[in-house]
């Protein structure tokens, strides 16, 4: 196997490990919550809140993630972020409100140098004209992680209607497994190459300030502050998909007597979308990256506006199905129809193959902008994101679910419209 195709693989597979373990809980953490409270009142632990501060210090300690990553080299820094999330699972065998806290920050603070890491070496081990193909099969790889934790989840919950005390015991321990293998896949990853198999020096090192001081200047260009916009939207849209929305689900009660189940289910469909959609866009990713108008492929913006309508559809979908008050806990309230498994169970669909369509062309048109220094744009995406899922994750304790689709289609609409003049700017150049 080509060695940049070997590094893009083994790359997405500790990241298959790694998520299936965090993007499980993350996706079962506030139903999950709520049973341990209903069993032991003086816990106070709520899920949104854990994962705000997550978020929160995830966007923060992206303003120094480059300088980790320049420091470290990409490897190291992805093996430091991944016993970071390692370390948050854990806390979860001896559950208390502070720990909780505490180690969602220490995770929040992992994923700021694993992500930034991440996006460095997939850009190190690309060109223009394999960068949507690799951005694509690093996608779909790593986005398996959300049909195998969920399936796992599902079938542990299988005729349960919540999750009693042993089963978040034997979810727990199953779950740091898969993260500590995923942790140690790390250890295998080879240096980025080009593509005659040399070492790739692309990068420069420079100061830690120096560092700061560019991502800073880049935060201010044209260019940059409409990406922000998108960048925002994906946050927004990621907090609502990898929480909000299975947690919303398996809380509506006339869903069935198996709501709860639903949420390992919803995650499992999330899991395909994502999926689908890195397949799709790696096999036309060259012919895309290509921009080129004779080309068959799908252009970026092209992308993009599918990934409009799937989310606005998405949107819509889930406005009627769902009651307002679902993401608050257990409700038996009635909506604009009678709560329906199947069309909730679509509705995930959609919003998983949405954010791939976003997500995807985010990471090419930085790869392919930002090819000479990666790190302070990838910094700068996933700080902007994590912002927006911060604060997606704190009003979701107090906005009901109809407010929250009002919000994310007003920024999905702003953030396609920045998206299509970055693109045109980009081809322009």
């Amino acid at each position: 196997m080509d060695k940049r195709l070997y590094n893009i693989n083994l790359l997405g597979l500790s990241f298959l490990f790694l998520f299936a373990a965090y993007q499980t809980i993350g996706n079962i953490e506030e139903t999950l919550l709520k049973s341990v409270q209903n069993e032991d009142p003086s816990f106070t632990g709520d899920g949104y809140t854990s994962l705000a501060i997550s978020y929160f210090v995830f966007a923060m300690a992206n303003w120094i993630s480059p300088s980790i990553v320049d420091y470290t080299g990409c490897k190291i820094a992805m093996i430091i972020g991944a016993i970071c999330y390692t370390m948050f699972l854990v806390s979860f065998l001896w559950l208390s409100s502070f720990l909780l806290y505490l180690m969602s920050a220490v995770q929040g603070f992992g994923a700021a140098i694993l992500w930034t890491g991440q996006g460095t070496y997939i850009t190190l081990n690309s060109d223009s004209s394999t960068m949507s193909r690799n951005t694509g099969i690093f996608w779909a790889l790593s986005n398996i992680s959300m049909v195998l934790g969920n399936t796992f989840v599902s079938s542990a919950l299988n005729n349960k209607n919540d999750f009693d005390e042993p089963t978040r015991k034997f979810i727990y321990i199953v779950l740091i497994a898969s993260s500590v293998f995923g942790t140690l896949l790390f250890l295998l990853l080879r240096s980025p190459v080009n593509s005659d198999g040399t070492m790739n020096e692309r990068v420069e090192t420079i100061g830690s300030i120096q560092e700061i001081k560019n991502t800073m200047s880049l935060f201010l260009t044209k260019e940059m502050r409409l990406l922000n916009i998108t960048f925002f939207f994906t946050g927004l849209h990621l907090s609502f998909y990898a929480s909000v929305y299975s947690s919303s689900i398996g809380f509506t009660k006339r869903m069935g007597s198996n709501s709860k189940q639903l949420v390992g289910l919803s995650g499992i469909l999330i899991g395909v979308g994502e999926i689908l959609g890195g397949l799709i866009f790696s096999i036309l990713g060259q012919k895309s990256s290509d921009n080129n108008t004779n080309s068959k492929g799908l252009s970026h913006s092209a992308v993009i506006v599918l990934g409009f309508i799937v989310n606005i559809v998405a949107y819509g979908l889930i406005f009627i199905n769902l009651p307002n008050d679902s993401p608050f806990g257990d409700t038996t309230a009635i909506s604009f129809i009678d709560p329906n498994q199947h069309l909730a169970l679509f509705c995930s669909f959609l919003l998983g193959f949405g954010d791939s369509c976003f997500n995807i062309q985010l990471y090419n048109i930085i790869g392919l902008r930002y090819s000479e220094n990666s790190a302070p744009p990838m910094a700068l995406f996933n700080f902007m994101q994590s912002i927006a899922a911060a604060v997606s994750f704190y009003y979701s304790n107090y906005f009901g679910i109809y407010v929250q689709l009002i919000l994310l289609m007003a920024s999905l609409t702003m953030a396609t419209l920045s998206f299509f003049n970055v693109d045109e700017s980009t081809n322009k150049r």
